[in-house]
């Protein structure tokens, strides 16, 4: 039998990061999806109500790749008040070519926190416009830092703001991101006054009722919205994918039951049947981003297997040159 290599957070911390190669691995990963034939099945969700608890597992098989993910990732709310944290989860490598289990990822949600500020780059990238240089983030937890420094790989961003109903902890997060990064970050709990400066936005909360509301939305903003990964959820506000000049999805099959485009159905705002670029169509130039810098764009991120299924490989390729972790004989 072959061996198994077992990965813990500490392991993969110390070779991968949040850096161009990420944002190069997920860039390709929705190139992938576009333009090859990708194994990708609908996300099975659980939902533990008792508990405030949700369960998503996540995979895809993508053609030229030697391994395939399925990543099982908790996210139980309460936690924080157990003293635990409220997401979790871990990632499972197996060979494409056999089946055979290769590498245990026992990330905590690391790996997915790097894939996921990895799709805001490269969203940010080929829509938001060249010369944006403030960006204001909704959210002020892990994810809103992430975000932050990854628009900072793909933009001059000069200053930032960000947002949260807690104003102690949208000025929390701005301290840590301040010194992290280098730049002026404020710290605000109004939501409108936090949307009128910024070139690009990206909402980073588990809101289940809009944070942003379309008319603080200036012509020539690009927004990322990355939290509504889940039919509950809702941090923009319906009418602003109506006003959108462009709206672009990871996958579309996926924003039509989870994504803002979901509740821009529901609210009669787009219908049923209407289609739209995906994000991966964009990068590989087989539907149009970005035509003037007056456009108000939209990415509507919900998170994709082929996402996953990417940053694992690339975590186990860089551990087993580091010849991190253990190994194991099943």
């Amino acid at each position: 039998m072959p061996n198994i290599r077992i990965l813990t957070e500490t392991d993969l911390r110390k070779v991968i990061d949040l850096d161009h190669d990420a944002i190069d691995c997920v860039q390709n990963a929705f190139v992938a999806l576009a333009t090859k034939d990708v194994r990708m099945p609908p996300i099975l969700r659980l939902d533990i109500d008792d508990y405030n608890g949700e369960v998503d597992v996540k995979t895809a098989y993508v053609p030229g790749l030697d391994g395939f993910a399925i990543k099982i990732s908790p996210g139980f709310f309460d936690n924080p008040k157990l003293g635990l944290p409220s997401v979790n989860g871990l990632m499972n490598l197996f060979s494409s070519k056999t089946g055979m289990l290769e590498a245990v990822l026992l990330d905590n949600g690391y790996l997915t926190d790097i894939r996921t500020a990895a799709a805001g780059g490269v969203a940010a990238n080929h829509l938001a416009r060249k010369d944006a240089k403030h960006a204001t983030i909704f959210g002020a937890g892990v994810q809103a830092r992430l975000q932050l420094k990854a628009l900072t790989l793909v933009r001059n961003i000069t200053s930032a703001t960000i947002w949260a109903r807690d104003l102690a902890k949208a000025e929390t997060c701005a301290k840590k991101a301040s010194l992290e990064l280098g730049i002026p970050v404020s710290a605000t709990s109004d939501g409108k006054d936090a949307a009128a400066n910024a070139d690009i936005i990206v909402t980073t909360t588990p809101a289940r009722e809009p944070v942003l509301m379309a008319d603080w939305v200036k012509p020539g903003t690009h927004v990322t919205a990355m939290g509504s990964d889940a039919e509950h959820k809702n941090e923009i506000d319906p009418a602003l994918i109506g006003q959108a000049d462009l709206y672009v999805c990871d996958s579309q099959a996926q924003t039509r039951i989870l994504g803002e485009l979901h509740h821009a159905i529901d609210a009669g705002i787009v219908t049923a049947d209407a289609t739209f670029p995906e994000l991966g169509q964009v990068i590989a130039g087989n539907a149009s981003g970005r035509t003037s810098d007056d456009q108000i764009t939209i990415c509507d991120l919900t998170g994709t297997g082929v996402q996953d299924t990417a940053i694992a490989t690339l975590a186990r390729s860089r551990c087993d040159k580091a010849a991190a972790g253990v190994e194991i004989t099943s």
